[in-house]
């Protein structure tokens, strides 16, 4: 007996067929759905997180990369910094030998403690070497700093213009540092004048008065 052959579909049939799957869909009820719209559903799920999660990766590597360019800004600074010193490296030391030798030479013009009294009589000699008149030498009180003490002493003199100018640079002059400050000059009466200054005298502070300085001030940085 002939076996009868079954008619083939049409494409136009199998894409109707495939269609007609997707017509009448439950969205409330997905498991319901025929196997082609629930195969669809899946791969459209998939897609939109692989979506989300290469946004996500994203834009966490576009901030890392951000930062990681502010980075190398820095670090090619810190490199030329570095750079340039060790190419200067020589001439730095020479430079910080320098700088060494002229704060020893400011400390040798600092008296020491047992030197003050001999240098306030100094600065009294220098004004009478000039044939001024002392109204006032008042010696204030010591202001004690990290490594040097330094003392105020408030000065009145009386005589000719030219001898007070003459004291002014005599006491610059002096082997130890002086500085007159506040200065006010009135006039008198005969043509004197009458000189009012605060002169500063300077004195380095020796090992124990370091070291008890440093105790007062916890943070004072090591010389």
């Amino acid at each position: 007996m002939a076996e009868t052959s079954k008619p083939k579909k049409s494409v136009a049939e199998i894409q109707q067929a495939l269609l007609g799957q997707f017509r009448g869909l439950n969205p409330k009820d997905p498991g319901s759905w025929p196997a082609l719209p629930r195969f669809a559903l899946c791969l459209f799920i998939m897609a939109a997180i692989v979506v989300v999660l290469w946004f996500v990766w994203l834009n966490g590597s576009n901030d890392e990369l951000e930062a990681e360019r502010k980075k190398e800004v820095t670090l090619r600074e810190d490199y030329k910094k570095k750079l340039a010193q060790a190419v200067n490296l020589e001439v730095l030391k020479k430079q910080r030998e320098q700088v060494q030798q002229y704060v020893t030479q400011l400390e040798k013009q600092l008296p020491s403690k047992a030197e003050m009294d001999a240098l306030l009589s100094d600065i009294n000699q220098a004004g009478l070497g000039r044939s001024l008149s002392f109204e006032l030498f008042r010696p204030g009180s010591v202001s004690v700093k990290e490594y040097y003490a330094e003392l105020p002493i408030a000065l009145r003199v009386t005589g000719r213009f030219h001898d007070i100018g003459a004291f002014a640079s005599d006491i610059a002059n002096l082997s130890r540092i002086v500085t007159l400050n506040n200065v006010v000059v009135t006039p008198a009466k005969d043509g004197v004048l009458t000189l009012d200054a605060t002169a500063k005298t300077f004195r380095y502070l020796d090992g124990d008065e370091v070291a008890a300085q440093r105790k007062v001030t916890p943070g004072a940085k090591k010389k």
